[in-house]
C-alpha cells in the first residue's frame, strides 16, 4: 500500500493490548476511520531501549506475534518500520561472530573499531580535543571495550546505550546488510522506513561526527537507491535545529516536524499566536507532523523559531503548568539520554486540560504535512508515574501499557472522542491536499486564522482560533465541522 495523506498512529506492538493482533483489533474496533497508517515501533528481537537495540531484523519478537500479523496490518494501513542504521545489538550475529573469530570473522569490518579509526588519522590520536569535538550522548568518549574469545581486547564506537554498538556504514559488509534488511522490510509490508539516529551514522576525523556533510548525503542516497525501485520512502529521524531537516527536505525526502510540539506549547501557555503563525508559514508540505513521540518533548528543535527567552519560558511553564512533571524526570537520575528533551505526555504538559489539548491537535491537523499521533496522545494519556518510578526510566512516563479494556474506556472520554472525530474528518477532507496551499493570518495577538486549500482551489478548510481562550471553530466549504463548544456539549 502506498503512503496515504491520512493520520499515522505511532505505537509499540504491546502498548495497545498485548500484541500485534490486539493492535489490529484496537484499530478496527475502537479507532475507526481516525487512522490511516501505523508506525510500528521496533518489533524485532531486541536487547534494550524498548526495541531500539535490535538483535535480529529477520524475525518478529515472538511475544508480539509473527510476520503474518504485520503483513495483515499492512493490507489495511500504510506501515512504517524502524531501521537503526547507526547501530545493532551486542547479541546480533555480527557482534557475536566478530567476538568469537576476531580478525577471521566476516564481520571484522562491520563495526567501527576505535583504535583503527584513529590510527588512520596519525599518531597519538585521538587527543582530548578530538574527543571533545564529538557530538556525544555521554559524558565520556563514545566507546565500549570488546573482549574477544582469544583474550585480546579493543574498543568499538558506541554512541548510545551499552547494547547499541555502532555500525561502519561505509564498509562493504555493512552495505550488504543494509540492502538485504531494507529489501526484507519492504517485502513484509513497509511503505516507509524511519532511519533512526541516522545523523550519527557517518564518522569522520576532525568533525563532530554528527550530520557530516557531504558524506551523510552519500549514505542517504544509497538507501534511497535501494528503496525507490521498491516504491518505499525514507523518513530520516533527527532532533536538531530546523535548518537541518530543511536541508533534508530540500533533497526530496520526507522529514519530521519536531519544532511544532514546543512551538505549540509556547502558544498555548502564552496565548500569543505570532510564533506559531511564523512556523506554519515556513513549514514544508512533505513532512510528518508530531506533538508527541516515544521520546521526550524536544526543546532544541524549536530554536530560532522561538527566541531563547521564549524557549526558557515554555520549558519553565511546562514544569509549572504540567501535571506531575518534574525536572528530575528528564535528568541523568532517570536515565535521560537527551538533555534537550522533557519527559511528559503532551496531555499532561498542558495540565490535563481538555480544551487546551484538543486545540493543540487542531493546530497539528492544520499544519502542513501528515499528522502522526503517538498512542498515548491519541488517548489523551496522563503521565504514568507508577511506570516511571518502577523502571527509573524517564521516558517511560509517556509509555503507558494500555489493556484492551482501558482502550475501550478511554475512547469514550469527550476529549478523545472529539480527537478521533477530528482525525477522521482530516483524513477525508480534500482541503488538506499536500499539493495545495496554506495561508496564515493573526488578526490579533491571541488569534490565528489558518486556511488550507486543495491544488485546484475547489475545497477550503478554515480554522479560526483564540490561543488565550482555547476556543476554535473549523469551517469547511461554508459548513461548520467542529468547534470548541463540542467539547463542552459531550
Amino acid at each position: 500500500m502506498e503512503i496515504q495523506n491520512k493520520a499515522m498512529l505511532i505505537t509499540y506492538a504491546d502498548s495497545l493490548g498485548k500484541n500485534l493482533k490486539d493492535v489490529h483489533q484496537v484499530l478496527k474496533e475502537d479507532l475507526g476511520d481516525a487512522i490511516g497508517g501505523v508506525h510500528l515501533l521496533p518489533f524485532f528481537p531486541s536487547t534494550g531501549d524498548r526495541g531500539f537495540a535490535p538483535a535480529d531484523y529477520t524475525r518478529v519478537d515472538a511475544a508480539f506475534g509473527g510476520w503474518k500479523d504485520v503483513e495483515t496490518l499492512g493490507e489495511e494501513y500504510y506501515l512504517m518500520f524502524d531501521f537503526m542504521i547507526n547501530h545493532i545489538s551486542r547479541e546480533s550475529v555480527m557482534y557475536q561472530d566478530f567476538k568469537k573469530n576476531h580478525d577471521d570473522s566476516k564481520y571484522k569490518d562491520f563495526f567501527i573499531r576505535w583504535e583503527k579509526f584513529w590510527a588512520k588519522a596519525g599518531e597519538n590520536r585521538p587527543t582530548q580535543a578530538d574527543v571533545d569535538l564529538i557530538y556525544k550522548r555521554k559524558d565520556k568518549a563514545p566507546t565500549q571495550e570488546i573482549t574477544f574469545d582469544d583474550g585480546t581486547t579493543e574498543n568499538l564506537w558506541n554512541t548510545f546505550g551499552e547494547e547499541q554498538i555502532d555500525i561502519d556504514v561505509n564498509s562493504a559488509i555493512a552495505k550488504e546488510f543494509i540492502k538485504t534488511t531494507l529489501e526484507d522490510m519492504v517485502k513484509h509490508g513497509a511503505n516507509l522506513i524511519r532511519l533512526d539516529a541516522f545523523a550519527y551514522a557517518v564518522k569522520k576525523v576532525d568533525t563532530n561526527d554528527f550530520f557530516v556533510e557531504p558524506e551523510i548525503w552519500d549514505t542517504l542516497n544509497e538507501v534511497r537507491e535501494i528503496l525507490t525501485p521498491l516504491k518505499a520512502e525514507i523518513l530520516p529521524e533527527i532532533h536538531e535545529h530546523y535548518s537541518i531537516p530543511k536541508k533534508i527536505n530540500d533533497h526530496g525526502y520526507f522529514t519530521y516536524d519536531f519544532a511544532l510540539p514546543m512551538t505549540t506549547l509556547y502558544t498555548l501557555y502564552s496565548g500569543k499566536t505570532n510564533q506559531l503563525a511564523k512556523w506554519l508559514k515556513m513549514s514544508p508540505m512533505k513532512q510528518f507532523t508530531t506533538l508527541d513521540t516515544h521520546d521526550g518533548i524536544g526543546v532544541v528543535d524549536a530554536r530560532d523559531i522561538l527566541t531563547d527567552d521564549e524557549i526558557d519560558y515554555a520549558s519553565e511553564q511546562l514544569y509549572k503548568v504540567g501535571a506531575n512533571v518534574k525536572k528530575t524526570y528528564s535528568s541523568a537520575s532517570y536515565n535521560n539520554l537527551d538533555i534537550y528533551q522533557i519527559n511528559s505526555t503532551y496531555y499532561s504538559a498542558l495540565g490535563n486540560d481538555d480544551a487546551a489539548y484538543l486545540l493543540s491537535r487542531v493546530f497539528q491537523v492544520f499544519a502542513p504535512g501528515i499528522p502522526q499521533i503517538y498512542y498515548v496522545g491519541l488517548l489523551a494519556g496522563e503521565n504514568d508515574i507508577a511506570l516511571l518510578e518502577s523502571t527509573k526510566e524517564g521516558r517511560n512516563i509517556n509509555r503507558h501499557y494500555y489493556t484492551r479494556e482501558e482502550v475501550k474506556s478511554e475512547v469514550k472520554r469527550p476529549v478523545v472522542a472529539n480527537l478521533l472525530k477530528l482525525l477522521s474528518w482530516r483524513n477525508e477532507s480534500p482541503a488538506f491536499d499536500l499539493a495545495g496551499s496554506i495561508t496564515v493570518d493573526t488578526p490579533t495577538d491571541t488569534t490565528i486564522v489558518v486556511t488550507r486549500q486543495d491544488e485546484n482551489g475547489q475545497n477550503k478548510a478554515v480554522l479560526t482560533a483564540d490561543a488565550a481562550n482555547k476556543t476554535f471553530e473549523i469551517v469547511e466549504n461554508g459548513q461548520t465541522v467542529m468547534s470548541s463548544d463540542d467539547l463542552t456539549q459531550n
